[in-house]
């Protein structure tokens, strides 16, 4: 296992992960619900059909690329080895870290209020500081920068596939949850929307 860029990032997503299911288990412990983890809204529900078969295989072809290295799955593309490819690679693996670390003042600043779906009912506070006082979805632009910074390290065919529905659902997802706390907290979500940008800082 000489692939050191692809061990980092394994490590990271696998790390990723285990940091949502600490997320669910803290919320279910505090909440006595799951965070989230089943969908309620019709919507969200066709998307977690998608969502479930395209995180376990964010989590396992990273995988695959390091102890099969042959196949449609396990095969590294062979323009990965030239110089420049190779160097990208690295700063791709530590950019995930970076997501991953970012991701968790995410986590830290939503603490029980952290949830994976929108809910129908019950309480949903408006968030606008820390991370969120510039970005509306700050862990969904980690989430797909996280992504892309995979698909960098591991160009099989796979998992740009997954990349490209990733980033297309994190999209849909963000749009419906701003038309739910829209609803929801009217005119004080409607000023936030002016003043940030939805996976980015809004410029000026």
């Amino acid at each position: 296992m000489k692939d050191l860029p692809g061990v980092l990032l394994t490590a990271t997503i696998w790390s990723y992960w285990f940091g949502v299911g600490l997320m669910i288990r803290r919320a279910r412990r505090k909440t006595h619900r799951l965070a989230g983890l089943v969908p309620e809204q019709p919507v969200e529900q066709l998307m977690w059909i998608v969502w479930l078969p395209l995180v376990a295989l964010w989590i396992v072809l990273p995988y695959l690329a390091l102890v099969r290295g042959q196949g449609l799955v396990g095969a590294v593309p062979a323009f990965t080895r030239s110089d420049g490819y190779a160097s990208l690679r690295w700063v791709a693996a530590i950019g995930a870290v970076a997501c991953l670390l970012l991701t968790s003042v995410c986590w830290s600043r939503m603490g029980l209020h952290w949830r994976m779906d929108v809910p129908l009912e019950g309480e949903v506070p408006l968030i606008t500081d820390g991370p969120f006082r510039y970005v509306r979805h700050p862990i969904y632009s980690l989430s797909m920068l996280l992504m892309i910074c995979s698909a960098v390290v591991v160009p099989t065919v796979p998992m740009l596939g997954i990349a490209i529905v990733h980033l297309t659902l994190m999209l849909l997802k963000a749009r419906h949850e701003e038309g739910h706390l829209l609803r929801l907290h009217g005119e004080a979500y409607r000023a936030y929307l002016a003043r940030t940008g939805r996976f980015f800082p809004k410029r000026g």
